[in-house]
Formats: C-alpha cells, sequence, structure tokens
C-alpha cells in the first residue's frame, strides 16, 4: 500500500524542485564557509554530531526516503545547528545538477545499502563512475570518508579508489576498523554493540590533481527515488 508523503515545511529543508541549477549554496546560507555533503543522512544522528563539532562549515544533508529527512529536521532543530540544510534527492542527480566542479570541501557516506546479492551489486551507490563524479564535485584538498558494516563492499570501495589517480589515501591501509574523532550513528553504534566491525575508508583528492574528474552527465531519476515515493 502507498504510504503519505508527509509535507516538510522546516526551514532546515530544501525542496527539490525549489533550488536553481546548479545552486548557489553560499546565498542559501549567507556566508561562504566552506561546503561538505552527506550522503544517506538517515535520521540526521551523524550530520547533528558532525555540524555541532564543525561550525565552521556548512553541510548539505541528503537523503531519498521523506521520513528521514523530516526527522533529521527535526532533530537539527532541537539542537540549534544554523550550519546545514536537507534534500531529498539522489546523490547522482545533486552531483549532476545541482552541484558546481570544486564546490565540495567533503564528503560523508555512512553505510549505504550493500545490496549484498551478486546479482543486485551493480545498484550499489559508490562505483567508479559514482567516483568520477564526486572527484568533479570536491575542490583539491577535499576529504572523501566511505563507511560500510560490509566488508566486501569497503574493500570493492578501497580498490577502485586505489585506481583513481586523483585520489590519495589518507590512512595507513586501505580500510580501517576504526577512525579517530569520527562521530558513531545510531546505526553503527548498534552493529559495534553487537560485535560487527564497522570499516572505514578515508581518501582526500589529490592537491594539483587536473583531469581526472568526469565531466557532469545528464542523470534521470532512478528506481530509488520511484521505489521511495512508495516506502516514505
Amino acid at each position: 500500500m502507498t504510504q503519505r508523503m508527509i509535507e516538510i515545511t522546516s526551514p532546515w529543508f530544501l525542496a527539490e524542485e525549489t533550488l536553481a541549477i546548479p545552486t548557489d549554496f553560499s546565498a542559501v546560507f549567507g556566508n561562504k564557509n566552506p561546503l561538505a555533503l552527506e550522503i544517506g543522512c538517515g535520521i540526521g544522528d551523524f550530520i547533528t554530531q558532525l555540524a555541532t563539532r564543525q561550525p565552521q562549515r556548512n553541510f548539505i544533508a541528503i537523503d531519498i526516503y521523506n521520513k528521514g529527512c523530516l526527522k533529521t529536521c527535526n532533530r537539527l532543530q532541537q539542537n540549534g545547528l544554523s550550519n546545514v540544510r536537507v534534500i531529498r534527492t539522489e546523490a547522482r542527480y545533486l552531483l549532476a545538477q545541482f552541484l558546481t566542479p570544486e564546490s565540495l570541501a567533503a564528503v560523508y557516506i555512512n553505510c549505504p545499502d550493500p545490496w549484498p546479492k551478486k546479482r543486485h551489486r551493480k545498484r550499489r551507490l559508490v562505483n567508479g563512475e559514482f567516483l568520477l563524479a564526486l572527484l568533479r564535485a570536491m575542490r583539491p584538498g577535499a576529504d572523501l570518508f566511505f563507511s560500510s558494516d560490509v566488508a566486501d563492499y569497503a574493500l570493492d570501495v578501497a580498490d577502485q579508489l586505489q585506481n583513481l589517480p586523483g585520489f590519495e589515501n589518507r590512512m595507513s591501509a586501505p580500510v580501517a576498523f576504526e577512525l579517530a574523532d569520527y562521530p558513531l550513528s545510531k546505526y553503527m553504534r548498534r552493529f559495534l554493540a553487537q560485535g560487527q566491525p564497522i570499516h572505514f575508508i578515508h581518501h582526500r583528492r589529490r592537491v594539483g590533481d587536473t583531469g581526472h574528474a568526469m565531466p557532469p552527465q545528464p542523470v534521470s531519476r532512478g528506481f530509488r527515488s520511484a521505489w521511495s515515493e512508495h516506502h516514505a
């Protein structure tokens, strides 16, 4: 049964249809602070911690789920954070439509859907094409953080990053089981409490890198948005 979409009227929420292409986020926030992106904000636990620790940065938090965006807005309001805006959109669509080249100082992707069955793995968000699109949106020196509770997803992402000369690893190993001073979401804490590790990756766009980022490609809303309309 189709679930009713809940209207989000929070001042922390940016409706996708109201955004200019591309969007001037310095005008949205009213300042020129560095801009960071969280892909898949869930209920807002991680981004609330992060934005509290880094008031000198602006953050975009995106998710395809209506209820998650609403809960994130409510959490941000409860904590009085003015440096975050929430958008219900797909990551690939955001990168193609709303972000300008070299506009991001950091990207955070925590425990995305792992699509564990082999026949479904092509649906995983983070692949070589997606990393090139991220590279285009990241400024030189920008950080990319990825985490997963699924080992083979993390190892696959680490391997793809290793083969992209625009990125450099900032850790002593391709994947680590902890990352100093990194906020842990409720989802992560639950897995760790059950004795299941989280796999962390930290790369950076190489300073001086040119020519490796993928030019913007036309992107239409994929199956994730269509599916989420019925699972809001």
